[in-house]
C-alpha cells in the first residue's frame, strides 16, 4: 500500500477553522520551530538537537534558506539588490523544495526525527509581510508535509528587536525590509517589518496548530518544557539506538 504524505492545506474562500491533526503514515517525525528574529527559537532547537544527539537518537537538522542549489543565486540577488518580493519568495520556495525532496521527505520515510529551524510558515509570515498573496503562498508550498509539532516562540516585539539590534553592528538590507520602502531609517524599517511578520504568525496559531512558547521564559525552563512536549507528542523510543540482544 502506498505511503500517503499529509500536506499543508491550501486556503479556501472561507476563513479556515482550527486544523485537525495530520495523519502521518511515514515512520519518521517532523518538529519545527518558528518565530520572528530574536524570539529564541534557534537557541532552543539547538539545545533540543544536542540533547537528542547525546541520547543517540536518529535525527536530522535542516534550516531555512540553506540549499546549496539556490544559495549562490540568492546571495547574488541580495548583493545587487535585484530581488522583488515575488522573486525572493520563489527563491525561498525553490530552496525549500530542494531540501524537502533531497533531505526532509527521504529521512521521514527512512524513520528519522527531522528538526527544522523555520519551515513553510516563515514564508507564510514573512513573504506575506512583503505583500505576497497568502493564498498564492499556501498553494506554492502545498506539497510540504505537515509537521508533527510546530513550536511558535513568541516574544514581545521590543524584546525580540532589542536582542537582534544589540548583537549586530548593522542590519542587512533585506533583513531590515529596506526593499519595501517602509522607512529610510534601517532600524525603524526592521521594527515595522518584524511587527508585520509577528502579526502574520499570530494569525496562524490556531489554524496551523502552533504550540505557543513564551520567548521571554528562562532558557533552561523553556528547554525543559520543549523536551516534555516532544516526549508527550512523539514516541522517541522509535528513534533511539537499537539495543543489542545479549547472547
Amino acid at each position: 500500500m502506498a505511503t500517503v504524505t499529509p500536506e499543508i492545506p491550501v486556503l479556501s474562500e472561507a476563513t479556515p477553522e482550527k486544523a485537525t491533526a495530520p495523519k502521518r503514515e511515514y515512520p519518521g517525525a517532523l518538529v519545527v520551530v518558528e518565530g520572528i528574529d530574536g524570539s529564541g527559537k534557534s537557541t532552543q532547537l539547538y539545545l533540543l538537537k544536542r540533547w537528542l544527539e547525546i541520547g543517540g537518537y536518529r535525527i536530522h537538522f535542516t534550516e531555512w534558506n540553506s540549499s546549496p542549489l539556490v544559495k549562490s543565486a540568492t546571495r547574488r540577488g541580495k548583493q545587487r539588490r535585484l530581488l522583488t518580493p515575488t522573486t525572493f519568495s520563489m527563491l525561498h520556495a525553490a530552496d525549500f523544495a530542494d531540501r524537502c525532496e533531497r533531505q526532509i521527505l527521504p529521512l521521514l520515510h527512512g524513520g528519522y526525527l527531522v528538526l527544522a529551524d523555520r519551515y513553510v510558515y516563515t514564508a507564510f509570515a514573512r513573504d506575506a509581510a512583503r505583500g505576497c498573496s497568502p493564498r498564492w503562498l499556501r498553494n506554492l508550498y502545498s506539497f510540504a508535509p505537515v509537521p508533527d509539532i510546530t513550536f511558535y516562540f513568541r516574544a514581545p516585539l521590543d524584546v525580540a528587536v532589542n536582542r537582534i539590534t544589540a548583537g549586530r553592528p548593522k542590519l542587512k538590507y533585506y533583513e531590515a525590509g529596506m526593499d519595501l520602502g517602509i522607512s529610510l531609517d534601517r532600524a525603524e524599517s526592521f521594527r515595522i517589518f518584524q511587527e508585520r511578520i509577528l502579526n502574520n504568525y499570530d494569525q496562524m496559531i490556531d489554524t496551523d496548530r502552533f504550540v505557543l512558547m513564551d520567548g521571554t521564559t528562562r532558557v533552561n525552563k523553556l528547554q525543559k518544557q520543549m523536551r516534555q512536549i516532544v516526549g508527550e507528542k512523539i514516541n522517541l523510543g522509535q528513534f533511539s539506538p537499537k539495543t543489542k540482544k545479549k547472547k
